[in-house]
């Protein structure tokens, strides 16, 4: 909260140390916690290149096998569920702040996607989805029209 000195015509703001003292005595606001970023989507690229569409989502924190990687009608769906450890017998935990983890994103293919031939890799926390182009769908080149 910030405060107007009508005398000086001075802004005021709280000393930062008790904005951070405040802070750790409460909870975190929403948008910090682990319940936030929990319904939020990883960051996705998309590159177009002549031969094929290179879809890249940054997903660090997943297993491999973990993702699913579909293909329905015309919607592409990818999806990855992370599931907390189990607590093994004499152990307990004093903080804890992993949490489950999912995320499902859909897009809409193009028509010009060979929907069998889409290929996936992870690697380095990035999924790499790539969705190659039919023949007549990629770029020909620069064709120059001779005019009669």
């Amino acid at each position: 909260m910030f405060t107007v000195r009508p005398e000086t015509g001075r802004v005021h703001a709280p000393r930062f140390s008790n904005l951070i003292e405040n802070i750790f005595e409460n909870e975190l606001p929403n948008f910090l916690t682990n319940e936030y970023l929990k319904h939020t989507g990883p960051s996705v690229n998309i590159k177009e290149t002549k031969n094929a569409y290179n879809i890249q989502i940054s997903a660090a924190g997943f297993e491999k096998d973990s993702f699913t990687v579909k293909v329905e009608d015309s919607l592409l769906t990818i999806s990855a569920e992370a599931k907390e450890d189990k607590l093994e017998e004499g152990e307990k935990i004093t903080r804890k702040e992993f949490t489950h983890a999912s995320f499902k994103r859909t897009f809409t293919l193009p028509k010009t996607i060979v929907a069998d031939k889409i290929g996936a890799g992870y690697e380095n926390g990035i999924l790499k989805v790539t969705l190659p182009k039919m023949e007549e769908a990629k770029a020909k080149g620069i064709i120059e029209v001779k005019i009669s």
